[in-house]
């Protein structure tokens, strides 16, 4: 029986692995019923490294290049086999290929509101989201803590981690370093940039090497966000009381021009009173302008003192009527009474 349990071995005399599929970062080299014969060729390509594991103990690290399987090209496991100079028999070890090659375009993004005390809003929550890339760096590391004997292990089996890995790194940097919100939404980059130092060592824990990380997005939720939109618009418009004297002094003409006269903006500034106190004391400073030449027509009413005092008034009933404050209509009739009154 043991000689032909020996004759059904197969020897393996090349060993080398070409990805089938992406996303792969470890894979085992089948090796059920067989042995590597001493002298095999392995074959490590670029972005691969291959790793001996011997009864559950790590051997040999190769890199890119064709390697031949004997003693001096593998001295770790000869070592941890015992094996003299003189070894030329086939050995039983599990052979693993990692791939190094750059793993890009995964994404991260906050699940739920990150709450965080900002200096100019107080609590706030906020939203962010990017992409980052990494690779395998250290093929044993990641063996120990990560893929262990699996015979496969994927990037879509790591992102659930990463991903947490990375919204715990951002939750920790936006608390710390108080900066405000407005300003991280300026400089994304920059704020990349640290959570890309931040979570470096703890990707190497893995095994892994960060590459990049972009901070693509950081904002609000869009209640909050509706709420900055018209902190920003009250911050363009400026002195309350200038903006709104300036909307009534243009407001002036048009209602003098429809029926009723300056009594419209009259109406109109009552119902505005209602609005505060401010917008009624800007829009008694804005009437204020209104107040001396409307006097003017009150002014005909009364009896003229001299020729001089009744062609003023006419002067300035004229100026209203061409400014629109009254009707050429309204303009004729008092200009003929106080004509009527000097005569």
């Amino acid at each position: 029986m043991a000689l032909m349990d020996f004759i059904k071995k197969q020897f393996i005399d090349v060993i080398h692995w070409t990805e089938d599929r992406e996303g792969v970062l470890a894979y085992r080299y089948p090796m059920q019923d067989m042995e590597i014969q001493y002298g095999a060729q392995l074959t490590v390509r670029e972005s691969q490294m291959a790793v001996f594991v011997d009864e559950g103990r790590i051997g040999d690290v190769l890199g890119p290049g064709r390697h031949k399987l004997v003693t001096q090209t593998i001295p770790v496991l000869t070592y941890l086999k015992n094996w003299d100079k003189l070894f030329e028999s086939p050995f039983k070890s599990d052979v693993y290929f990692f791939s190094t090659r750059l793993q890009v375009d995964r994404k991260w993004g906050t699940p739920n509101a990150i709450t965080i005390r900002d200096k100019e809003f107080g609590a706030v929550r906020l939203r962010a989201f990017g992409i980052y890339s990494y690779r395998l760096a250290d093929p044993k590391e990641f063996y120990k803590n990560v893929s262990g004997t699996r015979e496969i292990y994927t990037t879509e089996d790591l992102d659930g981690q990463l991903r947490a890995t990375v919204v715990g790194s951002i939750t920790d940097l936006l608390a710390e370093s108080g900066i405000p919100f407005l300003d991280m939404a300026a400089n994304q980059d920059e704020f990349g940039k640290l959570l890309k130092t931040k979570l470096a060592d703890a990707f190497k824990r893995f095994g892994l090497e960060l590459d990049g990380f972009v901070l693509q997005n950081l904002s609000l939720p869009e209640e909050l966000q509706k709420v900055l939109d018209q902190r920003i618009g009250m911050g363009i418009v400026g002195d309350l009381s200038k903006y709104t004297q300036y909307q009534v002094a243009q407001a002036i003409p048009v209602a003098a021009a429809n029926e009723g006269g300056l009594a419209g903006i009259g109406a109109g500034a009552g119902a505005g009173l209602a609005i505060g106190a401010q917008m009624a004391g800007a829009l008694g400073q804005a009437m204020t302008g209104m107040a001396q030449p409307a006097a003017a027509p009150a002014a005909a009413q009364a009896p003229a003192q001299s020729a001089d005092d009744v062609m003023k008034t006419i002067e300035r009933l004229h100026d209203l009527a061409q400014k629109g404050a009254i009707t050429q209509q309204e303009y004729e009739a008092k200009k003929a009474d106080l004509l009527k009154k000097l005569a």
